[in-house]
């Protein structure tokens, strides 16, 4: 099978290297390494395909994590990205997050995560490039950001949003990211059983843990199987489509 993990931090992954030889060993062709700041940009863009494979590809692409924001430096930032955007397959990983503490009740924090996140969709749309969209405790305000702008193609990684606002995104053509999360999250299995197969991509979101075991590329696997549990699909049809998708999402 061949598969794609959407969504990982490659930079962030200890023994980079060995997870990637167990991944190109499971059947992962392609990896898209996500972009979070300053430093993790640079890397995306300057190092990532250094660790390819002779049948793993990395794709890097560059964003502003909500929770990552500099405001001294947001501009630097934005066109840094701008500027660098023929290189990369995707502007991400960004999008609004209001369930860290210093954000909850902080007004001007929430406004600064719209004004970067809106920038950034703006951008993502002038260059015609998908964007990666993390929502956290904001999934409505992402949804309706995102269909305001007019972005063409977008990912809502691991969504767990309501499923009025799941609908929303999926009539708006966008598509949404399955992880191994899906062995455990209520909201995350809701969200993947009522998403059209042809609107689903699979990633790992490495090396975030899930149930204490840190991720690797490796483990896009589990959520193949999760996703084919789900769906009644056979892991081969399961692999075959969130595939494409990918391939359709990034312009692989």
């Amino acid at each position: 099978m061949n598969l794609i993990d959407t969504h990982a931090h490659l930079e962030d992954i200890e023994l980079l290297d060995e997870a990637l030889a167990r991944a190109e060993a499971a059947g992962v062709t392609a990896v898209v390494t996500m972009g979070a700041d300053q430093k993790s940009n640079q890397w995306a863009l300057n190092e990532s395909v250094k660790h390819e494979r002779q049948n793993l590809k990395i794709y890097p692409a560059l964003g502003i994590h909500p929770g990552w924001i500099d405001a001294s430096r947001v501009d630097v930032d934005l066109k840094f990205i701008e500027e660098n955007i023929g290189k990369v397959v995707d502007v991400g990983e960004i999008g609004l997050d209001y369930w860290y503490k210093a954000v909850r009740k902080d007004e001007e924090k929430k406004a600064l995560q719209r004004d970067t996140f809106r920038r950034l969709l703006e951008i993502a749309k002038k260059h015609g490039k998908p964007v990666s969209i993390h929502s956290r405790g904001a999934w409505a305000d992402c949804v309706n950001t995102t269909i305001e702008v007019g972005v063409e193609k977008a990912v809502f990684h691991w969504f767990t949003g309501s499923l009025d606002d799941l609908k929303r995104l999926l009539d708006s053509g966008y598509h949404v990211s399955a992880t191994p999360a899906l062995a455990y999250s209520k909201e995350h299995r809701a969200v993947i059983e009522n998403t059209p197969l042809d609107q689903i991509l699979l990633e790992t979101d490495s090396p975030v843990s899930y149930q204490g075991e840190p991720s690797e590329p490796s483990h896009v696997l589990k959520a193949l199987s999760a996703v084919a549990e789900l769906k009644k699909e056979k892991k081969e049809t399961v692999a075959e489509k969130t595939t494409e998708n990918a391939k359709i999402v990034f312009g692989f």
